[in-house]
């Protein structure tokens, strides 16, 4: 189960005169041939698109782009793509945007990640999301009463830790450990069955085990490899339940990023001095990857 939020990852592009490449992000690179790229989702996405040249490709982003857990990589992946093919005056769908951007980073850039990033991406909103035996993948939206949907977030306290971290690290060392470990399996199985729990509970307008939900979710999740958790986080965790949360888990990977918190919206305040860290206010966004601005649509 994921969510969508109103943080958000920009790509702009536009012709470039002498016919060759630049691309801006944390870093600029201008370069004549496809090969020359050094950012290799930029490389690989423009290759599976056909783009050679001619094009100069800006990103900017709401939050750290990198190591985060909020799905920044794939939100860029997405994004690159969705921008290239209005570029091309082509549509896309939100399933072909998903899996593109799946196989780019996972097959073409060799990512030891999951596919969940890109299709909350490219969707939006809140769902439930089940990866199939046969690789298919199936997207169900979570249609909460308005007034459920609204409590729900309030309640959610994110802060940041201030800690990047390489997903790619921790989720092949998780792999490695999940793959050698019946316990582990038997973790991740629990971990598969809680989504539909909350799913039940969320659409019966029920939010009182979010919290138990989410701290058994966080204990089954550090116990799947070593490196997930550590003194810093359990530190911040604790003080945060201490302080009144009814349950909590860092996003993403592990070892660094974002921590999330449910929370009566009164108690977010002391939440907050007890964990001293940055807190992050966010809202609910329905929408996956859009394009805000096109010269198609400025002709029309």
């Amino acid at each position: 189960m994921s969510t969508t939020i109103d943080k958000y990852v920009y790509v702009s592009i536009n012709p470039k005169f002498d016919g060759g490449i630049r691309l801006a992000y944390s870093q600029t690179e201008e370069v004549t041939s496809l090969d020359q790229i050094q950012h290799n989702l930029f490389r690989a996405a423009l290759e599976t698109m056909g783009v050679t040249g001619g094009v100069e490709v800006t990103t900017t982003a709401d939050i750290p782009s990198r190591g985060t857990g909020l799905g920044s990589s794939s939100s860029f992946t997405v994004g690159l793509l969705n921008a290239v093919n209005a570029y091309m005056s082509r549509e896309s769908s939100a399933e072909w945007l998903a899996a593109t951007a799946s196989e780019i980073e996972i097959e073409r850039c060799g990512a030891p990640i999951g596919k969940q990033d890109q299709y909350a991406a490219a969707y939006g909103g809140l769902n439930v999301i089940a990866f199939n035996p046969d690789d298919s993948v199936t997207v169900e939206p979570l249609a909460l009463r308005p007034e459920v949907q609204a409590e729900l977030f309030s309640k959610l306290i994110v802060f940041y830790t201030g800690v990047t971290r390489s997903a790619s690290d921790i989720l092949a060392r998780q792999s490695e450990q999940v793959t050698d470990s019946s316990k582990s399996r038997a973790q991740l199985r629990r971990m598969v069955e809680l989504v539909y729990v909350l799913r039940d509970e969320l659409c019966a307008g029920r939010l009182d085990g979010f919290g138990e939900i989410l701290r058994e979710n966080w204990s089954l999740k550090k116990g799947l490899a070593s490196g997930i958790s550590n003194g810093e986080i359990d530190y911040w965790h604790d003080a945060a339940i201490a302080a009144g949360a009814q349950g909590g888990k860092l996003l993403g990977a592990g070892s660094g990023g974002f921590l999330a918190f449910f929370a009566p919206r009164e108690l977010h305040d002391a939440i907050e001095r007890a964990v001293g860290l940055r807190r992050v206010a966010f809202n609910f966004e329905p929408s996956g990857s859009e394009i805000l601005l096109s010269a198609r649509t400025i002709s029309e």
